[in-house]
């Protein structure tokens, strides 16, 4: 018998219903309990449910496996090429933006009658920033101008008296000239009558040509004390042209002076820059080094601040790739140009002494200065403000090839 026929038999006496039977058959009544029918497609199944499962091929489990190795091998792909990639570069986020401040003071002492920039504001080299009251200069740039007009006036005196001196001193020397001829003439008369026989002439002609004698001598030393006191007189006027000019150097030098502290009314910019920290509105009555200002020139440059366990393979003129904080998906490049002859805690405020106490080794931070490619500044709209942080990348190897990487 079939385990079908055998279920489907026990099924058929299940469900018939049992009769009451006489109580003198049996002393009591039973009663027939309700018998639960259960359908055949089930009870056909329930010695299926009872065999043993057959084993199926673990599919998911596989495909599991094979999607993690997977992903493992392109991880370690991935990490490798990353590997490679990053030993090629030395980085720091201990680097931010620097540059030049040039603080705009007062040299003069003046009220502000304008102030033509803002904050912000780019100016050029000569652009008027701050216009103070000229008049209190002006007046004395005047009164300088008045005072070297009249040195050089006595300049101009002092020199023609130089002039006339010198021409009395040539007036004397001619009149020696002559006086010495004429002298000269009457030593000859003399020298003749002298030598004439006594009756051939006259003690008259002898006495007058003796007088004529002396009197020339005479005139040739008066020409000769003449030239010496024009002489004199012409020192004393080359003497009196030096101080006048002097005097006139003097004042000119005043008259400069004076122009320059009427410049300084004006205050104009060094350099290109832009404006920034402006303290200053009009009508303000300003002091000698009052602090008014400032310019921030457009050349800027980072400085990284690297650990020295950093620094063996850097050097000048490598390539620097630089990403602002503030600019994540911008990249500037840009090159190293120096490394400080100094850590940064060596020009401290307060510099450490290793050799005092005890030491303990920490590792040390030297600022490096990498400057910007031509071209890298020029996009306007994302300028670099001083102090900004960035995160430069200095590329201080080649990419090498995994074997060499590690050392076979």
């Amino acid at each position: 018998m079939s385990v079908v026929e055998d279920t489907e038999r026990r099924i058929a006496k299940s469900v018939t219903p049992r009769r009451n039977v006489p109580a003198g058959e049996s002393g009591a009544i039973i009663e027939a309990k309700p018998v639960i029918e259960t359908p055949i497609e089930t009870a056909v199944a329930l010695p299926a449910q009872t065999a043993a499962p057959a084993k199926r091929f673990p599919f998911r489990r596989l495909i599991g496996f094979t999607i993690f190795l997977s992903l493992l091998a392109v991880g370690g792909v991935y990490g490798t090429n990353y590997w490679l990639d990053a030993r090629q570069f030395e980085s720091t986020d201990d680097a931010f933006i620097d540059g030049r401040i040039i603080p705009i003071t007062p040299q003069v002492q003046a009220r502000v009658i304008s102030v033509p920039v803002v904050d912000n504001q780019f100016v050029k080299k000569g652009d008027v920033l701050i216009q103070l009251d000229p008049t209190d200069y002006q007046v004395i740039v005047d009164q300088k101008k008045a005072v070297e007009a009249s040195a050089v006036g006595r300049v101009q005196e002092a020199r023609t008296q130089l002039a006339v001196n010198e021409a009395n001193v040539g007036q004397a020397k001619a009149e020696l000239d002559v006086a010495s001829t004429n002298a000269q003439n009457m030593d000859q008369d003399y020298q003749r009558f002298t030598g004439l026989d006594p009756r051939a002439r006259s003690q008259q002609q002898l006495d007058n040509a003796s007088a004529a004698q002396r009197s020339a001598a005479a005139t040739v030393a008066e020409a000769k004390a003449k030239i010496t006191s024009e002489e004199a007189r012409v020192a004393d006027a080359e003497a009196a042209v030096k101080t006048a000019e002097s005097d006139a150097a003097k004042a000119a030098a005043d008259t400069h002076q004076a122009e320059i502290q009427l410049s300084y009314c004006t205050i104009t910019a060094p350099e290109d820059g832009v404006v920034t920290r402006k303290n200053i509105e009009q009508g303000m009555f300003l002091m000698m080094g009052q602090p008014l200002l400032s310019i921030v020139p457009t050349d800027v440059w980072v400085t990284a601040n690297f650990k020295e366990t950093q620094l063996d393979l850097m050097h000048p003129g490598q390539e620097a790739f630089i990403t602002v904080d503030a600019y994540p998906g911008r990249v500037l490049h840009g090159h190293l140009d120096s490394i400080q002859r100094g850590t940064g805690s060596r020009f401290a405020l307060l510099p450490s002494e290793n050799a005092t106490g005890n030491f303990v080794k920490v590792v040390q931070r030297v600022p490096v200065k990498i400057v910007f490619d031509p071209g890298a500044l020029e996009d306007k709209y994302h300028p670099l403000a001083l102090g900004m942080s960035v995160l430069p990348n200095i590329k201080v190897r080649e990419r090498e090839p995994l074997r060499t990487a590690l050392g076979f």
